[in-house]
């Protein structure tokens, strides 16, 4: 049973958030809690996002949940758990892997998930990943030299992070949450990764983001930006150029994601995902987005 937002808890939401969203046209906003959430406000992006109470076992608030958004950095998750799982919990983690694995997943080291893209099977890990948690909305790149064009949805994210907490062996799961608990603030490239859940929720955090589209340079680094590598064929995703936009999924709107855990024992998995209108910078996605993580947090505790 799923537990819905009360029109109390829509109204914290829509003031809070001050989110931009695409409404269905002509949309009755009073009659659908989901629509009420994001009626009124400025059309242009695209949000998804989903909120799972590990310990009441019911997801308690859910809008967009399976429309399918690239997953930008997302599907650095599923690489790290890909790689686990291949190997087993007997296996030890090589010192060439290690420095690959705790940067991507910390500090969204795009040049590790590059090589462990190449190293791993390309698109197979993915399709391993669908088979082994049973998801639903998420698909491998269509060009697999491309990991950043991964398709997934909020409600697919929401599964990983369960199996991973409840599911997956005790040592897979410390080693990817222990990761994302020390998420850094600063990504190996530059950009300020504090957006969403660790600037909108209170209390440990752990956390995976993603964004895409927003050039190669942060607007102010918050480190030195690592140096280039060597050219593997593969990459978080290519040029704007014709024949970039796929028929099923939007790979040139800007995109920023922040999912993660908060609460006592990881109890709350959070997931939202956007895609912002052409054009849109760093700073105002970035703080669209905590606005719509905090007002999600805020409605989450209302009904909770």
């Amino acid at each position: 049973m799923k537990v819905f937002r009360t029109l109390a808890t829509v109204a914290t939401v829509a003031s809070l958030a001050m989110l931009n969203s695409t409404v269905p046209a002509g949309a009755d906003a009073g009659s659908d809690p989901q629509n009420s959430a994001v009626a009124g406000l400025e059309s242009g992006v695209t949000a998804a996002f989903a909120v799972f109470d590990r310990k009441t076992g019911k997801t308690t608030l859910e809008h967009n949940e399976h429309k399918q958004i690239r997953s930008a950095s997302i599907v650095k998750i599923l690489i790290a758990l890909d790689y686990l799982e291949k190997r087993g919990p007997d296996a030890e983690i090589p010192q060439a892997d290690l420095v690959r694995l705790v940067p991507m997943l910390r500090s969204s080291d795009d040049n590790a998930a590059s090589e462990l893209w190449v190293q791993e099977g390309w698109e197979k890990i993915v399709e391993r990943m669908v088979v082994k948690l049973k998801l639903e909305d998420t698909e491998p790149p269509v060009n697999v030299g491309f990991w950043g064009y991964t398709a997934l949805s909020a409600s697919d994210v929401v599964k990983i992070y369960r199996y991973i907490l409840d599911e997956a062996h005790p040592k897979f799961r410390d080693f990817i949450m222990g990761n994302l608990h020390q998420a850094t603030v600063c990504a190996t490239d530059g950009f300020d990764q504090s957006f969403g859940i660790p600037s909108a929720v209170p209390g440990e955090v752990a956390y995976k983001q993603g964004w895409s589209r927003f050039g190669d340079t942060p607007p102010r680094p918050c480190v030195e930006p690592q140096k280039p590598r060597t050219d593997l064929g593969a990459a978080k995703e290519g040029p704007v150029g014709p024949g970039i936009r796929s028929a099923d999924l939007d790979l040139t709107s800007p995109a920023m994601h922040t999912s993660g855990t908060y609460g006592t024992n990881d109890r709350k998995i959070m997931v939202v995902l956007t895609l912002e209108p052409e054009g849109t910078t760093w700073d105002v996605s970035a703080d669209r987005l905590t606005k719509l993580t905090r007002g999600v947090y805020l409605a989450d505790r209302h009904i909770d």
